[in-house]
Formats: C-alpha cells, structure tokens, sequence
C-alpha cells in the first residue's frame, strides 16, 4: 500500500506520525538512526517526497540493496515522524515494492518510462526486474526499427550505387533551394514545400514498393525522377525562369496531379510477378502455350510499354508543318 506525498496524502501526513507501528518503539531505528530490528513488521518509506507503506518481509525477500539496508547491515535514516528517508525519485518505487512482492510487474509503454524504470531496478539491485527491463527495451529496439529508409544523395557516384543496388523502381527529387541567383515568385516558395510534403505523403505510401530518394545537390531547384529496372523513365521538372519587370525570377510549380500519374506508372516496372492462369485464360493469353510462345507475348508488352514511356516524353512538336507523326513497332 503508498500514498503520495501530494494532495489529499500530505494533508494526512501528519496524522500518521502519532499512532506506533506494530513492533516500533522509541529508542528504536524508526526514531534514530540505528537500523530496524527483525521483529518490526511495517515500514514507513519517504522516497524522494513520494510515501509508502510496506513490510519488512518484502523488503528483505529478495537480495537487494534494500535488504542490506533492512536487515541491520546497513544503517537507515529516519525523520522525527518516524519515516525512513531515501534520497531518491519515487516515480516508480512502487512498482519497485510490487515486484518484491510478486515477483514481476507490468512494464510502461513508453520507452522513456521503461528506461527510467530499468535506471532504478540497477540502483536498488533488482536483478530480476533488470533483466525484465533489458529485454522489453531490446524488443522495443527489434520492432521499431525504421522501415522507411529515405537516402540522402550526395553525389552522382552514390546515386548510381543506390540505382544498380536496388530492385525496386525509384522516385527521386532533387530540392536545391540555395543554387538560384535569382528572386523567386509569390507563390514559389509555398509550392517547393508543396512537393516536398508530396514527396513524404508518397513516401509513406509507397514505402514497401518503392525506393525513395532524396538530392540536395544537384542543378535544378526542384524536380522529380523515376528510374525502372535502373534507367530513367520520366522527369518532372518544377522550376523554370519567368521575366518579370525589368528582372527575371525563379518561378516553382507543383504538378501534383502528373506526379502522381508518375509515380503511379513507375509501379510497372515493380520485379515481375507470376502469371495469373485464370487471368490468361480469360483473355486468351498462352497459359497452355509452349514457352516460345509467352517469351514472344512477353516481348512485345515490354516493346509498347517502352514506346508508351518514348512518346510521354516529347514535350513539342518537331513535324514539319501539316506533317503526320507515324510510330512504327
């Protein structure tokens, strides 16, 4: 049983100073400094402010440093009340005590808390609740560790590694805010922290299927790439220079639609998965043809998907006036 030292607990404080604790009498530990005999069946504890009722039986249970200050090996201070004095946090001395008791306890949630709590079951040599501690930190360690991992580019040789070493398709934006001699627009500096959020929403979204990654050195102020199976397939560019009066300025936009589309395409050229038979079948595809046959059907789809990517990145017109543009296979 505890009671703390604040609220309705202080104002009865002193109220627990004139009744004798069972096998207590004066001239005893409980109103000097000499320690508390075997035969002193409760103790009053004031661990830094926070007070606790408890037996000497619990106390002396276990081999701790309580034990050795309960079992006349090691002398206890005692204020005028009778209440014997430690000068530390009492924060978690009561799951301290219930551990004595019972032998294990619950542990916090909060790492934080867990950590404090393991720092008081080493003072008091709790080896128990110390090894309790120890292993629920390590778990704690073992689940949180990250699975979003975002590379920090920073240079285009570690690029290149991080390119070839992955399987995964990738999604990169470069945001170089200090590489612009120039004043930016009204709006730039709101829509460069525009796809900047983009690119973590995205992140967290596509974390498992994609490899994002992050420069801050290159050229451009803002602009987006994705790579399949290594090599670029498309690059959103947000930055480009408009003139203004009689002076040119950095204009930033924020395409969220077609990077979106983008990113969504890059999903492609995610590793090859298996055929689905019911899905061939139902379409008329090889799933009983012989293995000619599918690498064929294979290598046309990787022909028009390669087409399709050519075609998005023409950004003008380069046919002679009233020219048809023709694509052949």
């Amino acid at each position: 049983m505890s009671a703390e030292a604040s609220g309705p607990a202080a104002a009865a404080a002193p109220s627990l100073e004139t009744p004798k604790l069972s096998g207590l009498e004066p001239g005893s530990a409980a109103y000097g400094l000499k320690p508390l005999t075997p035969n002193s069946k409760y103790v009053k504890l004031n661990v830094g402010g926070s007070l606790h009722y408890t037996t000497l039986r619990t106390l002396t249970g276990q081999d701790t440093m309580l034990k050795a200050m309960f079992s006349g090996r090691v002398e206890v201070l005692t204020d005028a009340g009778g209440w014997v004095l430690i000068d530390r946090s009492g924060r978690h001395f009561g799951t301290i005590l219930n551990y004595l008791r019972d032998g294990s306890v619950p542990l916090p949630e909060s790492t934080r808390e867990l950590g404090e709590l393991l720092g008081e079951a080493r003072y008091y040599l709790v080896q128990g609740l110390i090894d309790d501690c120890q292993l629920a930190l390590q778990q704690k360690r073992e689940t949180l560790s990250p699975l979003c991992l975002i590379p920090t580019v920073t240079s285009p040789r570690e690029e290149q590694q991080l390119l070839a070493s992955t399987s995964k398709p990738v999604v990169k934006l470069l945001h170089n805010r200090s590489n612009n001699k120039y004043s930016y627009t009204s709006t730039s500096d709101d829509n460069l922290l525009k796809n900047i959020e983009l690119f973590d929403k995205l992140a967290l979204r596509f974390h498992g299927r994609l490899l994002f990654l992050k420069d801050v050195l290159g050229d451009e102020i803002c602009c987006w790439s994705f790579y399949g199976q290594g090599r670029k397939i498309a690059e959103v560019c947000c930055t480009s220079i408009v003139y203004a009066t009689e002076k040119k300025q950095t204009k930033v936009e924020f395409p969220e639609a077609r990077i979106f589309e983008e990113t969504l395409n890059i999903l492609i050229y995610e590793t090859p998965r298996g055929p689905d038979p019911a899905l061939l079948e139902a379409t008329g595809g090889a799933a009983g043809a012989g293995g000619a046959g599918r690498g064929e059907d294979e290598e046309n789809r990787e022909h028009r998907v390669r087409r399709i990517h050519v075609r998005r990145h023409i950004t003008h017109d380069e046919r002679p006036h009233g020219q048809q543009i023709v694509f052949k296979d």
